[in-house]
């Protein structure tokens, strides 16, 4: 299931004022959050959310906190297949990057950001990590094996980071293979 969801329309449903972009204090951050999770509890199936940042004006660090970072970490650490939902983050401008970059680092969290030039992944992830998380969305969908030959390394540590790239919602897991969060939000946009 693919769901796009509009930060700033949540934002303005949340405090009723048609007018207002701007995602600022800890209570506002939370109540957005708490409405995106309703949405996304309505599905029981594996989910692919694109969380628009295009017209918020502007994000504190209270508010990424609530928003970006407690949203991930409800989900990474979700072990039951029914909350297994991936988010693909669009819209995120400059003046949204210090305050999202900050709550990444200071939760160890990373996320898919989808940028005018493609996909990418940041926040906090390895070398490693991320060189494999580059050649699957590179390689449209990827195995151990497959992504063992593409880089010259052992199946079984490609195993490894893929797997640990799926538990942190970077990669999303479908039969054998592995796709890169951000080639299926392009697919879908």
């Amino acid at each position: 299931m693919m769901m796009h969801i509009d930060v700033s329309y949540m934002l303005r449903q949340t405090l009723s004022c048609e007018l207002y972009s701007n995602l600022v204090t800890r209570p506002t951050g939370a109540a957005v959050r708490k409405q995106i999770e309703a949405l996304l509890a309505d599905s029981r199936e594996r989910s692919l959310t694109v969380i628009d940042f295009s017209h918020v004006g502007m994000i504190d660090f209270s508010c990424a906190d609530e928003v970006v970072a407690k949203l991930l970490l409800r989900y990474v650490a979700a072990e039951r297949e029914e909350l297994e939902a991936y988010f693909l983050f669009r819209g995120v401008t400059d003046d949204h990057w210090d305050a999202i970059e900050t709550v990444l680092e200071r939760h160890g969290l990373a996320l898919v950001l989808e940028t005018e030039d493609g996909a990418r992944v940041v926040g906090m992830v390895n070398d490693g990590e991320r060189t494999a998380w580059n050649m699957v969305n590179e390689m449209g969908r990827a195995c151990a094996a497959d992504l063992a030959i593409a880089l010259g390394s052992l199946p079984d540590e490609c195993a490894r980071v893929l797997d640990v790239l799926h538990r942190r919602r970077l990669l999303m897991r479908l039969n054998d293979g592995y796709f890169a969060v951000g080639l299926l939000g392009e697919a879908h946009a």
